[in-house]
C-alpha cells in the first residue's frame, strides 16, 4: 500500500479545511480550520514516518493489500505471501546500514571481517539474499544531508548521555554514526566523490497454511537480525510498508541511476 495516497488525502484534506477557513468565519471556518492543522500535521507525519505509522493503522483496521493481484501483503504490512498451488510463501526483508567502507580498513581489519561474515554465512541454516546498490551520490546535496545526519546524531548521542541509566550499546552506535559521517564530510571536503550504499536482506519460508508461513519467515527475520548484527558490526531493522516494497520492487528491476535511488528513499 502507497503511503503516498494517504499523505495526498490529507494534503487534499489540509486544503479543504483552508478554503473553508477562508470563505466562512463562523462554525464552518473552525472546522476548516482544525481540519486544515490535523491535515498538515498527518502529511508531514506520513511523509517522515509513514513506514512506521502505516503498519499500525493497517493492523488496527486489518487492512490485507495486494501488489499486482499475484501477492498479499497482511496488515502488519512486514511481509509479503504469495500461494503456489497448495502452498503459501512469505518474504521478509531486513536492512542493514553500512557505516565503514571496506577501502577505509586496514588489511588485517578487512581479513576479520571476512572471516566474521564466513562465520555468519556458515551459521545459516536456510537460504539468505543479501543485495547491495552502489551508486554514485549528488554531490550538491550530500554533505548537507550528512551535515544534517551528524546533527540529528549529536542529538540522540546527548540526550542519551544525560539519562540517569544511559545504553552503553546506543551511545557506542551513535559515536559509531557520528564518526562515520564525519569521514564522509572529510572526503568530501577532499573532492572525493561520494559513493552510497543500499545494502538488504530477503528472507523466505514455506507453509501449508499463510500462518506457518509467517511465523516460519518471521522466526528467520529475528535469527537473521541477531546474526547479522553481532557478526557484521552493523545495524539491522525488519523492513516495512513502503521500505520492504522497495526491496521487494528492487528485486526485479532496480533504478537505474542514483538520482533515482534518492527520489525514491525520500
Amino acid at each position: 500500500m502507497e503511503n503516498k495516497f494517504y499523505m495526498y488525502g490529507a494534503i487534499g484534506a489540509a486544503a479543504l479545511g483552508a478554503f473553508l477557513m477562508i470563505i466562512d468565519q463562523s462554525f464552518i471556518g473552525l472546522f476548516g480550520g482544525i481540519l486544515a492543522g490535523l491535515g498538515a500535521i498527518f502529511s508531514v507525519l506520513l511523509m517522515k514516518y509513514g513506514y512506521i505509522i502505516m503498519p499500525l493503522i493497517t493492523k488496527q483496521a486489518s487492512i490485507t493489500s495486494y501488489t499486482n493481484g499475484a501477492y498479499e501483503i497482511p496488515p502488519s504490512q512486514d511481509v509479503i505471501i504469495k500461494k503456489i498451488d497448495d502452498e503459501y510463501y512469505a518474504s521478509c526483508f531486513l536492512g542493514m546500514k553500512i557505516y565503514e567502507s571496506s577501502t577505509e580498513k586496514s588489511i588485517d581489519q578487512n581479513m576479520m571481517y571476512n572471516e566474521y561474515f564466513e562465520r555468519a554465512i556458515s551459521n545459516m541454516k536456510y537460504v539468505t539474499k543479501i543485495s547491495y546498490l552502489i551508486y554514485v551520490e549528488d554531490i550538491s546535496k550530500k554533505r548537507k544531508n550528512l551535515e544534517t545526519k551528524k546533527a540529528e546524531a549529536q542529538l540522540r548521542l546527548g540526550r542519551e548521555r544525560e539519562k540517569a541509566e544511559p545504553d552503553v550499546l546506543k551511545i557506542e552506535r551513535y559515536e559509531r554514526e557520528i564518526a562515520a559521517l564525519n569521514h564522509e564530510i572529510d572526503k568530501m571536503i577532499r573532492g572525493e566523490k561520494p559513493m552510497g550504499i543500499i545494502a538488504y536482506c530477503m528472507t523466505s519460508s514455506k507453509g501449508v497454511s499463510r500462518e506457518s508461513a509467517i511465523a516460519e519467515a518471521k522466526a528467520q527475520a529475528r535469527e537473521l537480525k541477531t546474526l547479522l548484527s553481532n557478526a557484521l558490526n552493523v545495524e539491522v531493522d525488519q523492513l516495512t510498508a513502503d521500505e520492504m516494497l522497495k526491496c521487494f520492487e528492487w528485486e526485479r528491476f532496480f533504478p537505474s541511476s542514483g538520482q533515482d535511488i534518492e527520489s525514491k528513499m525520500v
